[in-house]
């Protein structure tokens, strides 16, 4: 495994904007120590995700417990067929402590686990809560861009809104939507792998005040990683290979990606 050296942040702390610590391939270990690991490498606040009805009444607590832990209420795509929501159900959720985002939501035509007339019906769902609550909501979208478009286009017609395209491994055209539009683009570790060049297209041209880094761990472990379970730590070689991209340092995208997401999750406590 090639190692990677890693560039002093000069004091500045990262977000790792996206992860899934009810994952059972945490089962295993305390929430205190995965923390505790990210820490040890600047890793300071992160962010675990709703994706069913079942897993937030896991990290809604749990995000309760540790200090610099946040949470979201949302249903993916993947499940939207059994746990379909009404935007007063998404509303109830996101009033509670530490919940300061929707989603992830959105549309996944690559494995079409549910019938895509639900996913749509639970993302316009989401987005009407949004709508109501003025909080951000977290997309996932892969192979329905199209659908994706036209759905936010109707949405945003009624005004602007917070939306971030999580784990962007989309067609360098969503990203143009997204930057016509304000939408923010988080990277995972997908951007560090050799045949990523689309992604990494995309990212070129995200203005950098709205750029986000992520892990979606456990999964997408980035290089020097790959293939192993990924965690929260790991954000800080993602952050780093950003920054070799844009040409900056380390510290100074430490510092502008940290901004953005408190910009963006506006109801997380710094």
């Amino acid at each position: 495994m090639p190692k990677v050296e890693l560039i002093d942040l000069k004091g500045e702390v990262l977000v790792d904007s996206h992860c899934h610590l009810d994952d059972e391939r945490f089962s295993d270990e305390r929430t205190s120590d995965i923390l505790a690991r990210a820490l040890n490498l600047g890793v300071k606040y992160v962010q675990t995700i709703g994706t069913t009805r079942a897993d937030f009444d896991i990290i809604q607590p749990m995000a309760e417990e540790h200090k610099n832990l946040f949470c979201s209420f949302g249903i993916h795509p993947h499940n939207a067929e059994k746990d379909q929501v009404s935007k007063e159900e998404v509303i109830e959720k996101v009033s509670r402590p530490k919940v300061i985002a929707i989603g992830e939501t959105g549309l996944d035509y690559f494995y079409d686990n549910s019938p895509r007339d639900i996913q749509i019906k639970n993302f316009e769902a989401h987005l009407e809560a949004a709508r109501e609550t003025n909080l951000p909501v977290i997309i996932h979208t892969r192979d329905a861009e199209e659908d994706t478009i036209s759905i936010l286009d109707n949405f945003l017609a009624d005004g602007p809104a917070k939306l971030l395209f999580h784990c962007f491994s989309s067609k360098k055209h969503l990203a143009e939507y997204a930057v016509e539009k304000g939408i923010y683009l988080s990277a995972s570790g997908i951007v560090t792998f050799n045949k990523a060049e689309e992604v990494r297209a995309g990212f070129e041209i995200c203005p950098l005040d709205k750029l986000l880094v992520e892990t979606d761990a456990p999964y997408l472990a980035p290089v020097p990683f790959r293939g192993k379970t990924n965690e929260p730590a790991f954000t800080r070689y993602v952050l780093q290979y950003m920054a070799s991209m844009y040409n900056i340092a380390p510290s100074e995208l430490a510092k502008i990606t940290t901004d953005n997401f408190f910009t963006l999750f506006s109801k997380a406590e710094r």
